[in-house]
């Protein structure tokens, strides 16, 4: 059974998504459906694109997902289907297709699907949902759209290697309050070469030295950095909140200087 997931900033107070979630069985009874999340904060791209990124990896091939943020089309931003990677992707073209993909898509058309409403202000569920149980219905992505040479393309700020010190910022802050910043692994290895280094941020009023396997390995209520699931560095607190508790938010700085 087709697995469609959803993505959206529509929150779980309202009868959005168990609205989509209806007309997703009512097409297509026999579809997995898998919420990514609902939480997005309100018409966040980056986010969006963040979780997003994150979760595909772990669905297998034939998986389509639906992106519910910022939906609306409009001259500029049409909505789209792609494949890419073994997986479909439905949304409208802002920008998060290129905060999502490394990689340009094996096929991507604009979507001409007529909805059967004349409401215009719930495209994730009138247009996405129907092309979703198109696609799992074994359908093509021709069928459903036309030839469109790429997406919007949109850039995150990147971390900035100068003279031994990486100047990162914070892109992302989970439930728990764990920070994860766009440095990654990687670039941390290459630029640091096994040299000590100290982690600044708040403008330096805090500091750390060493980079922990897991949350437990040092007291609670200590803070700490470690690299994630994600594969970026994280600032967080054993057992404590850190973007609430050392006040960190998004697009703050985080700066690592190597010792000479």
């Amino acid at each position: 059974m087709p697995i469609i997931t959803l993505t959206t900033d529509l929150g779980l107070k309202d009868y959005y998504v168990s609205s989509i979630k209806a007309s997703i069985l009512n097409q297509y009874p026999d579809a997995t459906i898998v919420d990514i999340s609902h939480d997005v904060p309100k018409f966040d791209i980056a986010q969006a694109a963040f979780v997003v990124k994150n979760a595909m990896k772990d669905f297998p091939p034939g998986t389509i997902h639906i992106l519910g943020v910022k939906p609306e089309a409009s001259a500029a931003t049409p909505h789209v289907a792609m494949y890419i990677n073994g997986q479909y992707f439905i949304g409208a073209d802002n920008g998060i297709f290129s905060l999502i993909f490394d990689q340009d898509p094996d096929k991507v058309v604009e979507l001409t699907i007529n909805q059967d409403t004349d409401l215009l202000t719930f495209p994730t569920k009138n247009i996405f949902v129907k092309a979703a149980c198109h696609l799992a219905r074994g359908g093509t992505l021709e069928i459903i759209g036309g030839p469109k040479d790429a997406f919007i393309q949109r850039s995150l700020f990147r971390a900035v290697v100068n003279e031994g010190m990486i100047r990162g910022t914070i892109i992302y802050v989970d439930s728990y309050g764990n920070v994860v910043t766009n440095i990654n692994e990687k670039l941390f290895r290459e630029i640091g070469k096994g040299k000590s280094f100290t982690i600044y941020f708040r403008e330096s009023r805090y500091k750390i030295h060493q980079i922990v396997k897991s949350y437990n390995h040092i007291e609670e209520g200590d803070s700490l950095a470690l690299f994630g699931a994600t594969g970026y560095l994280e600032i967080a607190i054993n057992s404590g909140n850190a973007s609430q508790l050392l006040g960190l938010n998004i697009n703050e700085t985080i700066r690592i200087e190597f010792e000479a």
